[in-house]
């Protein structure tokens, strides 16, 4: 599909675009200082509540809308190659739903996002090695501390040693206080060599 069934030309070129990938006091990676190691992060764009890439982000969560999030793959991709500091990442990792919240929505948000990144940006795709385990409520809401309460047991890595050496790009749709991504580098510190980076669609 063309980018301008999904998004017009002019809507395009007005995308909040963070641009700040290069930067290693960015703050997303401020979210994770003193909490957990990650290489590098970032955020293709800058979310707001009303915004034009919060009503994007909802048409892919929740109102089946695909190829919005295979588009944002593909700009979130074009972007990211091109920065030295994520040109070692050797595998994409979406971060995972529990399979029963899977299963009612019919697709992974993040999964879909990473489609779109393969399209431009072809790495393998690391799909099961981690597992989300517990069925974590709606974290919409939440401060935090219930936030990371919320997470912190959620997710398991089945297969350690599949991931051993090496440097796995955690991709998801929206990093606001990182709890979720503090519970998916929890569970993969445990392999041996690993380095782990994030990159989002959205920060808020």
């Amino acid at each position: 599909m063309h980018f301008e069934e999904v998004l017009c030309l002019n809507c395009l070129s007005d995308l909040p675009r963070t641009r700040f990938h290069a930067d290693p006091a960015n703050k997303v990676e401020q979210l994770f200082w003193g909490k957990v190691q990650l290489t590098a992060a970032s955020a293709f764009l800058q979310f707001s509540r009303t915004g034009k890439v919060q009503g994007m982000l909802h048409n892919l969560k929740y109102h089946q809308d695909k190829q919005v999030g295979l588009l944002l793959g593909r700009l979130m991709a074009e972007e990211l190659r091109a920065c030295p500091r994520f040109q070692e990442v050797d595998t994409y990792l979406p971060v995972p739903l529990h399979p029963r919240k899977e299963r009612k929505r019919g697709y992974n948000q993040s999964r879909i996002l990473v489609d779109g990144m393969t399209e431009v940006w072809p790495l393998p795709i690391t799909g099961n090695d981690l597992m989300r385990v517990v069925r974590t409520p709606s974290q919409t809401k939440r401060g935090r501390l219930d936030r990371w309460i919320n997470v912190k047991e959620a997710f398991q890595l089945p297969d350690p040693q599949a991931l051993a050496n090496k440097h796995v790009l955690l991709v998801d749709d929206v990093v606001t206080t990182g709890a979720t991504i503090e519970g998916c580098v929890k569970a993969l510190e445990q392999v041996p060599g690993i380095r782990i980076s994030l990159f989002t669609a959205a920060c808020a």
